[in-house]
């Protein structure tokens, strides 16, 4: 780890020392730091590196850029300072490599996300739901917000999926403790924007069900299955089927272990 450095991409990407932004130049030169971070040290080829940046069909002239950009990193890393310390873009022989450098918040939420994960396998499901809420609030935005590529492109849609599973795990175990109308509101949020997402929408039947709202949870359900219908050509699956299927019938008894499962 750069010392001093610290690198994020939970959002734009950004570089700070000691607190202080520095600059790393045009969108396409953030790019390439963007693809060489992720690769957590492993070198990268020339070929490897301008698919990633610039896709199947790159201009003419992309091998002066690819140098252009990679001179321009070395620059602003030489200006933030660090001495050795400092991260390096280095070639090889058979790529790029970038060393004494990693993505600090990716690093951040994994330890927080590990951390929950051994408290909710404990049972102690109070400090699993505030560690995933700290991993949480390491978002800024889209990952590597701004950024265009293939590559890139492919990886915020990977990141925006683990979000959301981590979020619908941190939501349902808030069910589980019985916060079942403070769950209400964002609930109602995460399935206006992901309408079709199965998962969330049964933690949100759910949450209107315990908290007396049987009729609000079922209409939940036929605007999910009319979507489904129409957009997707399909019916809701087998999980969200049995949990309307209990709210219909007004089943007292606890909600089975698939209305809350991953």
């Amino acid at each position: 780890m750069a010392e001093g450095l610290r690198f994020e991409l939970l959002g734009p990407l950004r570089a700070l020392r000691d607190g202080t932004e520095v600059p790393l130049g045009p969108p396409r030169q953030r790019a390439v730091l963007a693809v060489l971070l992720l690769q957590e040290g492993r070198p990268m080829s020339y070929e490897a590196l301008v698919s990633a940046v610039w896709g199947g069909e790159p201009p003419s002239h992309v091998r002066n850029l690819a140098q252009k950009y990679v001179s321009g990193l070395r620059r602003a890393f030489t200006a933030a300072g660090g001495g050795s310390s400092s991260p390096e873009l280095v070639w090889t022989g058979s790529g790029y490599r970038l060393e004494n450098a990693r993505i600090d918040d990716l690093a951040e939420r994994r330890t927080l996300l590990r951390e929950a994960l051994s408290a909710r396998e404990s049972g102690d499901l109070h400090r699993a739901g505030a560690l995933a809420r700290q991993a949480e609030e390491l978002w800024r935005g889209e990952f590597a917000e701004g950024l265009t590529g293939p590559y890139l492109d492919g990886e915020r849609r990977r990141w925006a999926e683990k979000r959301l599973m981590v979020l619908e795990t941190r939501l349902a175990g808030d069910l589980e403790l019985g916060r079942y109308r403070e769950c209400v509101p964002e609930l109602t949020r995460q399935v206006a924007e992901h309408p079709l997402r199965e998962r969330l929408v049964g933690l949100l039947m759910l949450a209107l069900y315990r908290s007396g709202r049987p009729s609000d949870a079922l209409l939940v359900y036929e605007e999910t299955r009319r979507r489904l219908a129409e957009e997707a050509n399909s019916e809701p699956g087998p999980a969200l089927r049995e949990l309307h299927a209990r709210i219909t019938r007004q089943d007292p008894s606890p909600v089975p272990e698939s209305a809350l499962a991953s």
